[in-house]
């Protein structure tokens, strides 16, 4: 198999918004009909998990299921929902507590594993994939299959997405069977999340060639930090996360505040550190996190939106978001440069994604694996 090349990022970035238009509805009808007027009115705690790119998209949807359905909300990774958070599920009867397992490919073990887990201490569970027919589906209570046309390898971008608007998707559904908003609401909100689309086009033309600039000003450097708080933590989990698997970068996704507390004390002190600060709750303190790292001589690039001074003026280069959005959404859009920025490092070090241009190690991790299941029959 031939290594992935940088660039397929952008045309995966490219595809967002036709996806947003013309998925929406039809992410949205399998949501309705997911789960039975009685059992949308049970529930009364959601956990979100998954791994990878999944878990930050759970990070990221928190929000909206507790702001928007007004539920109480808590993403875990697969492995330590599994270890450690399916036995102390709460509220105590689990017939309340709805577990939402994501895997994009529909195979990752520790997700199987965890709605496996969630169901033996019975709580009702949905598998949400990009695969349908696949392990989780047929592990799952229910299924929600949020599928691409045209599907191609990639760093997670499209399947990021997709994962996402059927979370926020979750959490209106909930809302309305819960009585927290009516029917007419929930028309409302999908509105605003397929509008979202022209807002994604008018975003990544901004961005594009500041984030080849962005891309220049990083490239040397042995690590960056993408900092957020809230929905965007998870984008900032995301964000570090393609720069990792595209370039080869070290890349921490941290919240603001403990990075105020930890990571300003390292070095190298001219250390790239993203701002991801849409207009939101936690605005001013990504406003005082920017001057802190401005001023102990980091390499500040805000992310936030055009109209912003709060940040941009304690910022070395700006990556402007052009619309209006709702912080609960806000991941859809605040994510966007992160794939520029990635393909464009990976491009400057000659390098391809997920170590593609080392087939050594590639085939050194294969032959691990092979053993291993090889020791597991025997």
């Amino acid at each position: 198999m031939e290594p992935l090349k940088p660039e397929v990022m952008f045309g995966q970035v490219a595809g967002l918004a036709d996806d947003l238009r013309q998925l929406t509805r039809p992410f949205e009808q399998q949501v309705r009909a997911v789960l039975t007027p009685s059992e949308w009115q049970a529930v009364r705690k959601v956990y979100l998990t998954g791994d990878g790119d999944s878990y930050h998209a759970s990070c990221a949807a928190e929000m909206a299921f507790e702001a928007i359905a007004d539920v109480a909300c808590e993403p875990l990774s697969a492995q330590r929902f599994l270890d450690y958070g399916a036995a102390w599920m709460r509220p105590a009867a689990p017939s309340q507590t709805l577990v939402i397992a994501t895997s994009a490919s529909g195979g990752t073990e520790r997700v199987v594993q965890a709605i496996e887990r969630a169901q033996k201490y019975g709580a009702l569970t949905v598998a949400l994939t990009g695969t349908p027919n696949s392990a989780v589906t047929q592990v799952a209570d229910r299924s929600v299959v949020v599928e691409l046309p045209h599907k191609e390898r990639s760093p997670g971008i499209r399947t990021y997405q997709a994962s996402l608007v059927g979370m926020l998707l979750v959490a209106m559904q909930l809302g309305e069977r819960q009585g927290r908003h009516a029917q007419e609401e929930t028309g409302r909100l999908r509105q605003e999340l397929i509008a979202l689309a022209d807002v994604v086009d008018t975003t990544t033309n901004a961005i594009q060639a500041v984030c080849r600039e962005v891309a220049e000003l990083i490239a040397a450097s042995p690590i960056v930090v993408m900092l957020g708080s809230g929905p965007s933590y998870g984008t900032a989990l995301y964000s570090a996360a393609k720069l990792v698997e595209a370039a080869g970068v070290f890349t921490m996704g941290q919240d603001l505040e403990e990075w105020w507390h930890v990571e300003r004390f390292a070095y190298p002190v001219d250390m790239p550190v993203f701002v991801i600060a849409p207009p939101g709750r936690s605005h001013w303190r990504a406003q005082s996190v920017a001057a802190t790292a401005r001023g102990l001589g980091r390499r500040v690039i805000a992310v936030t939106h055009k109209g912003d001074t709060e940040v941009t003026r304690h910022a070395h280069m700006v990556l402007p978001v052009q619309g209006e959005v709702r912080e609960e959404f806000s991941p859809l859009l605040y994510h966007l440069f992160a794939s520029y920025v990635a393909a464009h490092v990976a491009e400057r070090l000659g390098r391809c994604p997920f170590q593609g241009d080392r087939p050594e190690l590639l085939r050194s991790v294969n032959e691990y694996f092979a053993k291993q299941r090889q020791d597991a029959g025997d």
